[in-house]
């Protein structure tokens, strides 16, 4: 009895059938199912792809037959920047930092750093390369297509062309209605006052030491 009942565990278990066996037609394989003998069956009359329901091919992918598109599929105006400035903030300064150097907070915590959006490789891309990066990811880069929809893909992209464009703008390429502000306008002062340190002087007192020099060994702080 006993060796029965081992014969009858040791066949059961050679009938086991991992999902990755499952029983699957390989294509163009013979079937005895169908009546004209083909596994590979015919579409549905009316099936169309995925892909065929965009009626705007460039807006969704970012790409045309000859590759990425060159110029933006949608108006540009200073909404759309807003928007842009607005999303890029949220998803892509983490990494890129507000200014798109790639030195975002995540980066000083030891996330691995990006390439600069500043350097001349990525200022000569085409602006569909960028829409298809935060589309599809790149690298450690993930896509980001379940999170932000296309139009505010194409709003990061056209604020990423603007931070790209005024970091390497001059006085000329300013408009003339606009050129008559930036002239009237103050300096620039350094962050933390005139000499970058919260305005303090770094000039010692006349006939003295400078002011921040520690006290000599043993003096009123020595001990603390």
């Amino acid at each position: 009895m006993a060796i029965a009942l081992a014969l009858l565990v040791a066949v059961g278990g050679g009938c086991r059938r991992d999902m990755q066996d499952t029983p699957r037609y390989e294509p163009y394989e013979a079937s005895e199912f169908f009546k004209d003998g083909r596994a590979s069956r015919h579409l549905v009359p009316g099936t169309v792809a995925r892909t065929q329901l965009y009626e705007n091919v460039a807006l969704v992918t970012g790409k045309s037959k000859s590759g990425y598109v060159e110029a933006l599929p949608v108006p540009v105006d200073r909404a759309l920047l807003e928007r842009g400035r607005q999303r890029y903030d949220i998803y892509c300064s983490p990494c890129h930092d507000r200014a798109g150097t790639g030195a975002g907070m995540i980066v000083q915590r030891g996330y691995k750093r990006p390439p600069s959006l500043h350097e001349d490789r990525l200022r000569g891309m085409p602006v569909g390369y960028f829409f298809g990066v935060i589309t599809n990811g790149f690298g450690v880069m993930p896509g980001y297509a379940p999170q932000i929809p296309v139009d505010d893909r194409w709003a990061i992209t056209a604020y990423i062309r603007a931070l790209q464009l005024a970091q390497h703008a001059g006085a000329a390429d300013v408009p003339d209605d606009a050129r008559a502000a930036l002239d009237s306008a103050p300096p620039l002062t350094p962050p933390g006052g005139a000499d970058g340190e919260g305005g303090e002087s770094h000039q010692p007192p006349a006939g003295g030491k400078p002011a921040n020099e520690a006290p000599p060994e043993g003096g009123a702080h020595g001990a603390s």
